[in-house]
């Protein structure tokens, strides 16, 4: 038998920590690919934390903070090595004109 859709599910914002009905929330997939749903279980954002992400693709992101162990140092240390890897692979980070 299939679930109740009138059952009020209550999941936490991975960004602010809130907890909200998971209709005032949305599905946050750190793969970036939210639609090929076998196998996961997801990460919610709350919608005011939703609206102030950054939607453009992240191709690398996650593999790349893996690599540099992200959270396992300060934040400078971490930033420091960030740019450095991001220049390394894709060239600088000055705007061409």
């Amino acid at each position: 038998m299939w679930p109740s859709r009138n059952r009020t599910e209550t999941v936490t914002c991975l960004a602010c920590g809130t907890e909200r009905p998971r209709d005032e929330a949305r599905e946050y997939d750190k793969h970036g690919d939210r639609w090929d749903r076998a196998d996961k279980t997801f990460e919610h954002l709350c919608k005011s934390c939703h609206r102030e992400l950054c939607h453009h693709p992240r191709d690398e992101l996650e593999a790349l903070l893996v690599d540099l162990e992200a959270g396992d140092r300060s934040r400078n240390a971490f930033l420091a090595e960030y740019l450095a890897a991001v220049e390394d692979r894709y060239g600088t980070l000055e705007e061409e004109y």
